[in-house]
């Protein structure tokens, strides 16, 4: 029960004007004749006799006539389930159609199950339909023009999305919200289990809506996919690449199957792979047959499956040679060169040739013929060198100076012009040596391969460059590894040495991936995936590169991205399976493969019990329709009854009017 308008309630207060009336009636006394007052004593009378109440049935009945007018003002009512009739309800049909419904006929026949909930509604019930994939999709408009609802069903093709009930609850509490009726909302879908969100919270619907599923697949069903497959994104050397493929089973008998390599549209190798019932294996291919420059590769499987789609995972493989590094050297130093040409080349797929040369040999080569250029700790460096190095670097180039006890003598490091204010000799001092407890994690260089910890520096130099961003610090603040840009390219300086007699770095198990990432980030070779999930988000640009325009190209050879897009947009979203390449405006060219999510490839069904809980109990599967024959939902409505009130003030006004003339009467007898 409520109040529409609580505040009349204040007219309570005037039940007090009856009590006030009755306390203070007049006491009516009869006049008797007497001859003298002289002998009686004065005294004072008591009244509260006289300020009895009485008549209680009339005063009863005043003051529920007040108390039942002031209800009758505040406009009572309760709430009651009242049949709500078609045509001020909403038909929400929703389609799906995520990568799963490519499974046999699943959308065909989700197809047919929606015309029929469609044909099955009253002919002043509005109709929408829409199409659930990775978003809900909103094809039409309320109607009720069959021809456009029909046709849009007709128009649903399957995708490559990932379904997800948590996203269709979402979009329709909006559609709902908007609306402002009840909605009866039927989903045509195979009810994969895996598109239910972790927390049922997410998937529970507004008070006015009402679901009824209709699931066309009523049993989970086998079915094997290509997990996942991991290859690198560019072969610097085609023999000692790896592809690794994992094939997984899902509610699958166990099985042998044959996983094929193919590279351009051609297979260039096959091997058999026994999966496990409801399991998964892996088969690993060495070496990978490709040409120069971007090659679309698949590995893939006969499954003879339903869902054929996910028997083969895209990915694309760059071929191009090795970058050549530059490292100049004192001859006398043959610990340097060993320890970083190691680090170079010790991973499978090297990106770098390291080239090394006496400091005396540097004079005749050109750095700009080098990805970048490493100086460890030359004494004698030629002049000539020293300057046409310098011009590369304001070019674009990159160097690395490692100092040591040569650069020390010399008093000052090369390019940048630091002087040397310093030399720490730890091996003579407290712990005997010093370790790194402050360090940029943020740098790309640095943030995801230098792991310091246990590193031991027994030597170094103190020699802070102007203009510098300092990447890691020694614990008595010295700065080790220091970066300075130089026009376009960039100098790092690194206050130790790449031996192992300054410290203990090349013989720690960082010293590797720092090595090939410090290279990396020098040579201007980005660490990226050359694979993403259908909808993932693909980087377009960075945020120094508002202007610079970026051209996408979608499996079909057709540019999605508008003029605006392409040179605005900081991120895209590939919306389906397939190659797509990005043509920058560097002349880089990247080709990505897109596949859809391996949550799809999970077919069990949710279970009767859950969709139940989920519908509230109302989904029966069979149903055709609820619009066709089931009983009209009832919804909770308003329902005043002040009138009633009202009635009720009349017969008591009526009362109190009767009881109040013999009220009077028994006075004028009193009175006689």
């Amino acid at each position: 029960m409520g109040l529409l308008s609580p505040w009349f309630l204040g007219g309570l207060l005037a039940v007090g004007i009856p009590l006030y009336v009755h306390l203070l009636r007049q006491h009516i006394k009869t006049p008797v004749p007497f001859s003298s007052l002289m002998f009686f004593e004065r005294r004072t009378q008591s009244s509260i006799k006289h300020r009895r109440l009485r008549y209680l049935l009339l005063l009863a009945l005043r003051l529920a006539l007040l108390a039942l007018l002031a209800l009758a003002f505040a406009q009572p009512f309760i709430r009651r389930l009242e049949p709500v009739a078609s045509g001020d309800k909403r038909l929400l049909v929703v389609v799906d159609e995520s990568l799963s419904m490519r499974a046999g006929s699943r959308l065909e026949d989700a197809k047919r199950e929606a015309l029929t909930v469609l044909r099955g509604r009253t002919g002043r019930m509005e109709a929408q339909v829409a199409a659930l994939g990775g978003n809900l999709r909103l094809l039409t408009d309320p109607t009720q023009d069959d021809g456009a609802l029909r046709a849009a069903v007709e128009s649903i093709k399957p995708t490559d999305t990932l379904g997800s009930y948590a996203e269709l609850v979402r979009a329709i509490r909006a559609v709902a919200q908007d609306a402002g009726r009840p909605i009866e909302v039927h989903l045509v879908s195979d009810m994969q289990q895996s598109a239910l969100p972790s927390g049922f919270s997410d998937v529970v619907l507004p008070e006015a809506v009402t679901l009824t599923p209709h699931p066309v697949a009523p049993k989970d069903e086998a079915n094997w996919a290509v997990e996942s497959v991991n290859a690198p994104a560019v072969a610097w050397d085609p023999k000692k690449t790896r592809v690794q493929v994992t094939v997984a089973g899902y509610g699958t008998p166990a099985t042998k199957r044959t996983v094929s390599l193919v590279v351009n549209g051609r297979v260039t190798a096959s091997k058999p792979v026994d999966v496990p019932a409801n399991g998964r294996a892996s088969v690993e291919f060495e070496g990978l047959d490709i040409p120069y420059g971007a090659s679309k590769c698949e590995a893939r499987i006969e499954a003879g499956d339903a869902l054929a789609r996910d028997d083969r995972m895209l990915f694309a493989v760059e071929r191009t040679d090795p970058k050549r590094v530059l490292l100049v050297h004192e001859a006398r130093d043959t610990r340097s060169p060993l320890y970083f040409r190691t680090a170079l080349t010790s991973l499978a797929q090297s990106a770098f040739q390291l080239e090394a040369v006496t400091a005396e040999k540097a004079a005749n080569l050109d750095p700009a013929r080098f990805a970048f250029v490493v100086l460890s700790d030359p004494l004698s460096v030629p002049q000539r060198f020293l300057e046409v190095l310098d011009r590369a670097v304001k070019a674009g180039q990159s160097v690395w100076i490692a100092a040591g006890p040569n650069l020390a003598k010399r008093g000052k490091i090369p390019l940048v012009d630091a002087k040397i204010e310093d030399t720490k000799y730890y091996s003579r001092m407290g712990d005997r040596f010093a370790t790194v407890t402050d360090s940029d994690g943020t740098h790309p260089a640095i943030r995801r391969s230098v792991r310091w910890e246990g590193v031991k520096f027994y030597w170094a130099v103190k020699a802070p460059v102007d203009e510098a961003a300092v990447l890691a610090r020694l614990n008595d603040r010295t700065p080790l590894l220091q970066e300075k840009r130089l026009g376009e390219g960039r100098v790092l300086v690194f206050a130790s040495t790449f031996d192992n007699q300054s410290n203990d770095l090349p013989l720690q198990p960082s010293f590797v991936p720092f090595v090939e990432q410090m290279g990396r980030y020098l040579a201007g070779i980005e660490q990226r995936n050359a694979s993403l999930p259908v909808n993932g988000h693909l980087e377009l640009r960075s945020a120094r590169e508002r202007a610079v325009s970026v051209e996408i190209i979608d499996p079909d050879g057709q540019r999605p991205l508008s003029l605006a897009q392409s040179t605005e947009l900081q991120t895209f979203q590939p919306d389906r399976e397939g190659f797509w390449e990005v043509r920058r405006a560097s002349g880089r060219h990247e080709t990505i493969a897109v596949n859809a999510d391996r949550k799809e490839s999970n077919l069990a069904v949710i279970s009767k019990e859950t969709l139940d809980l989920w519908a509230g109990g109302k989904a029966e599967p069979g149903v055709e329709t609820a619009a066709a024959g089931a009983a009209e939902p009832a919804q909770p409505k308003p329902w005043g009854f002040w009138w009633y009130v009202m009635l009720a003030v009349l017969a008591l006004a009526v009362a109190e009017s009767l009881l109040g003339d013999r009220y009077l009467g028994v006075q004028r007898e009193e009175g006689a």
